[in-house]
C-alpha cells in the first residue's frame, strides 16, 4: 500500500518524492523565507531557525526586503489554502484566523497546519 504524505509517497522500503509542478530555479531568497516563515508561523521556534541559518550560513531576516518578501510568501500560504476551501470546508476557520492576523501585522501569530 502507498502513503502520501505532502510531497512523498512511501510504501514499504521506499520513498518517493513528488509533486513537483512547482519546480523551478529561481532565486534562493524564496526558499529562504519559506523556511522562516514555516519555523515561525508553525511554531518550530526561533532556535530551530537559527540553527538553520547558522548552518547555511545565511539569514534571510537580515537581508534587505525581508519583511516584504515574508508578507508576499505568507500571503501566497494563505490564498492557497483559501482557494481550496470548497474542498476541505473544515479550514475555513483557521483562513479566517490567518487573513485576520494578516490585517492586524500579526507576524508571530501561530498557524496550525491544514
Amino acid at each position: 500500500m502507498t502513503h502520501k504524505h505532502r510531497n512523498a509517497l512511501r510504501t514499504p522500503g521506499d520513498l518517493v518524492l513528488c509533486d513537483w509542478d512547482n519546480l523551478a530555479i529561481g532565486q534562493p531568497k524564496w526558499d529562504l523565507i519559506t523556511v522562516e516563515v514555516h519555523c515561525r508561523r508553525f511554531g518550530y521556534g526561533l532556535a530551530h531557525y537559527e540553527a538553520f541559518a547558522d548552518t547555511y550560513s545565511r539569514d534571510i531576516t537580515l537581508e534587505p526586503g525581508y519583511k516584504t518578501l515574508a508578507a508576499i510568501r505568507e500571503l501566497r500560504m494563505v490564498t492557497t489554502n483559501a482557494r481550496k476551501i470548497h474542498h476541505a470546508p473544515e479550514t475555513v476557520t483557521e483562513v479566517k484566523r490567518r487573513v485576520q492576523g494578516l490585517r492586524d501585522n500579526d507576524t508571530e501569530l501561530r498557524w496550525h497546519i491544514l
